[in-house]
């Protein structure tokens, strides 16, 4: 028997009668801190599946959260894992290879990202001189996460989980950043969550490497001095705040339902970054 536990942006959380749990993806899309009204068809299910292929590839790396033996209830095929039960770090591990999104609105302010300073002169889209880790607060739904400096994370997690946190969130990302860049798209930035099971042991937990918790742009489409294309849900933000949409970020209102063409660009986005990065044609899994 599953019993609900948890609803987040994307995904809900079950557990059964033996403690285990049932993470289900849906095919929700939230953008600037809202989950829109309309879904995106198999969103869940890239997910999952660009998860799972992501978890064997990092295996080696750190250890996660996956239940590989479990079987998943019939209902949930293809969009559900079944994993160990974690107690979650209450922090967003980033790191960043490149310069965009909120690592950029602060570069610009102070020259530097979470108290990590950078060079002078770098473009929107710029490659860092090395990967950086940029932690972020877990902010409650329909809140930001803030970004943090490692000290600070050191203050909330302890120094010794903090150091392990950004060792494992960096060797994820290099490891990505190689996989990817061999099928020719660059990992502009990802994050990833951890949690720590009954034993003591650090795991890799929630999802990994999709387009909803990773900028993934064309290697042979990137130019810094602009916005780049990408693999991810991109399109949407950009629908978003176009004139188009008739959406004003700061006006407290809801984003407007998603029309067909953006539905269809943003599903062909997602199953663009499955197929360039794992090599395969995506199939329902179900």
């Amino acid at each position: 028997m599953l019993t609900h536990v948890y609803s987040g942006k994307v995904r809900e959380l079950y557990r059964a009668d033996d403690g285990t749990l049932l993470i289900v993806a849906s095919d929700r899309i939230s953008a600037f801190d809202y989950v829109l009204d309309t879904p995106i068809p198999d969103k869940g299910k890239i997910l999952t599946q660009l998860s799972l292929w992501w978890f064997d590839q990092l295996a080696d790396l750190v250890p996660n959260h996956l239940l590989p033996d479990a079987d998943v209830p019939a209902e949930y095929a293809g969009r559900a894992m079944m994993c160990r039960p974690l107690e979650m770090v209450q922090a967003e591990c980033v790191a960043r290879g490149y310069l965009a999104g909120s690592g950029l609105t602060e570069y610009r302010l102070d020259g530097g990202v979470c108290g990590v300073s950078l060079p002078p002169g770098l473009l929107e889209g710029s490659r860092l001189p090395e990967p950086i880790f940029t932690p972020a607060t877990k902010a409650p739904a329909g809140e930001h996460d803030e970004n943090i400096t490692a000290g600070q994370l050191a203050q909330r997690e302890g120094a010794e989980l903090a150091a392990e946190l950004a060792r494992c969130t960096l060797a994820v990302y290099r490891r990505a950043a190689q996989v990817a860049a061999g099928r020719g798209i660059i990992v502009a930035d990802t994050k990833v969550e951890f949690g720590i099971d009954a034993s003591g042991t650090l795991r890799l937990a929630d999802e990994v490497l999709t387009p909803d918790s990773s900028r993934f742009w064309p290697a042979d489409q990137w130019q810094p001095g602009r916005p780049q294309p990408s693999f991810d849900k991109q399109f949407v933000r950009d629908w978003l705040t176009s004139p188009e949409s008739g959406w004003d970020r700061t006006s407290g209102r809801k984003p407007p339902p998603l029309p067909s063409h953006v539905v269809a660009r943003t599903r062909e986005a997602y199953v663009m970054a499955y197929e360039r990065i794992t090599g395969l044609t995506w199939t329902d899994p179900s």
